[in-house]
């Protein structure tokens, strides 16, 4: 009893040392900085998850592009003096000449969209430090899909339309082949404008695994706005 009766001195003599201006005081700072720093992280994830739509946007919008610039150079359709920049080697043919600038086409049109590819290129980096190192295939996988077509297009020229290279065999089997090989590569060369072309299912690999990889981002932005515009009930009110 005699504890408890002392109990109310003691809380007097405690609170008589505090200043309670100072001590709400106190609290309003701490809050403050609470308030601040919380604003400012939010901001730092809003304007982080920006950049990654944005960046994403920006390389999907480049990929299609370059899906156009390929099919440009892939086209089977040509005109008249396409290849010809091209310079003859010393003795060349005229026959030789004709072939060679044929492959020599994909080079000219190339040139024409470079800058779709190199800008496609500068954004990997930017793209894998974003959303992952394994998102390098994506890239990787174009620009394989665009050496394949320039390596199919030298092999041509110098291997099956080239005059000195012009198969003519007594065996069935081996011509067989070599048309099958020739189709091949000409498969890789012209675009077919069929699911089954060998070029455009690489690019669609690609096209799936980069919108696979920034999906969430424009799923988040949705997410936002269906939250922010969602019609809200109250419990209690009947439907």
């Amino acid at each position: 009893m005699l504890l408890w009766s002392r109990m109310p001195a003691f809380w007097s003599t405690l609170f008589s040392g505090i200043n309670l201006a100072n001590l709400a005081q106190a609290g309003s700072v701490a809050l403050a900085s609470w308030a601040i720093i919380n604003g400012i992280d939010a901001w730092k994830r809003e304007f982080i998850g920006k950049r990654r739509i944005e960046l994403a946007e920006e390389t999907l919008a480049k990929f299609f592009e370059v899906k156009d610039a390929i099919i440009m150079i892939r086209s089977p359709f040509g005109r008249i003096g396409e290849g010809s920049s091209r310079a003859p080697a010393p003795g060349e043919t005229e026959a030789e000449t004709e072939v060679l600038n044929r492959g020599y086409v994909v080079v000219e049109r190339y040139q024409k969209a470079e800058k779709t590819f190199s800008d496609f290129q500068v954004l990997k980096y930017k793209f894998m430090a974003a959303f992952g190192h394994k998102t390098e295939e994506i890239f990787n996988e174009t620009y394989k899909a665009v050496i394949s077509i320039f390596s199919a297009a030298n092999t041509l020229a110098r291997s099956y339309w080239h005059p000195s290279r012009r198969f003519v065999a007594n065996n069935p089997e081996q011509f067989e082949r070599r048309i099958r090989e020739q189709d091949t590569f000409e498969g890789i060369l012209w675009d077919s404008n069929e699911e089954s072309d060998a070029i455009r299912q690489k690019l669609a690999t690609a096209q799936r695994k980069l919108e696979e990889a920034t999906k969430h981002c424009f799923e988040e932005q949705a997410s936002s706005y269906t939250l922010l515009t969602k019609k809200w009930k109250w419990p209690w009110k009947k439907v």
